[in-house]
């Protein structure tokens, strides 16, 4: 009789929240370590919890907000458990690297263009509108001077044409300006993410920051300039 093949391990790669101190629930974990738990693997009840890679990346915001805390991309393996198909529970973590704003903004863009349905909001033409009002929804504007604006919950507005603009108003919005001379904005909570090319459009600076720290300010156009500060622009 032919002998059974073992079942095969299943990883699961995640994004997970920490404190400043690089804890979570008063338990200390270190980049490039790997930690098991002991006892039950529940959602929300026991293990190691972590955002999975298949949820929108700024779900991780829902357990640790973004001013403070520290994020990391994480490894689940061994016994795991989620009950919603965003949060999961683990029994094995391996802490891998520690991302910072900037990349949780663009794989959040990345995240609902990759889901965005091909129709309704994408502009292609010079000064062409997008707009994207439902939940998750993306607003897309690749032609010169267009705009793009996203005001559904984690909703996410790009505008990659010269001078475009984009704009987020809902819940965990983000909003991406990366066309030459771009510029964004959003409300209190949001993610802005700016980069300044020079006059052959190539990228020399990038900047993310959140709306409502740091002195940036709500439904205030923002651009960056070539020493890669931001300032309120027209």
């Amino acid at each position: 009789m032919a002998k059974k093949k073992a079942a095969q391990a299943t990883t699961i790669h995640a994004i997970k929240g920490f404190d400043a101190n690089l804890q979570c629930r008063g338990f200390q974990f270190a980049v490039g370590e790997t930690f098991a738990h002991k006892g039950e693997v529940r959602a929300c009840h026991g293990g190691f919890h972590a955002i999975t890679n298949d949820a929108h990346p700024l779900s991780v915001f829902d357990y640790y907000p973004p001013a403070g805390s520290r994020f990391c991309r994480v490894e689940l393996s061994g016994a795991t458990h989620s009950d919603d198909g965003v949060k999961v529970a683990g029994e094995i973590l391996k802490v891998g690297q520690e991302i910072g704003l900037r990349e949780l903004t663009l794989e959040a863009v990345q995240w609902v263009m990759d889901r965005a349905k091909p129709e309704g909001p994408v502009a292609t033409s010079d000064n062409g509108l997008a707009t994207a009002s439902g939940d998750q929804g993306a607003a897309t504007a690749s032609g010169d001077q267009g705009a793009a604006t996203a005001s559904g919950d984690q909703g996410a507005a790009t505008a990659s044409g010269t001078q475009g603009a984009a704009t987020a108003s809902g819940y965990q919005g983000a909003a991406t300006a990366s066309g030459y001379a771009g510029k964004a904005r959003g409300k209190e909570g949001n993610a802005l993410f700016l980069v300044h090319r020079d006059d052959s459009y190539k990228i020399t600076k990038a900047w993310a920051g959140i709306v409502g720290e740091n002195g940036v300010k709500a439904d205030t156009w923002y651009s960056l300039n070539a020493v890669g500060k931001i300032e309120e622009a027209a």
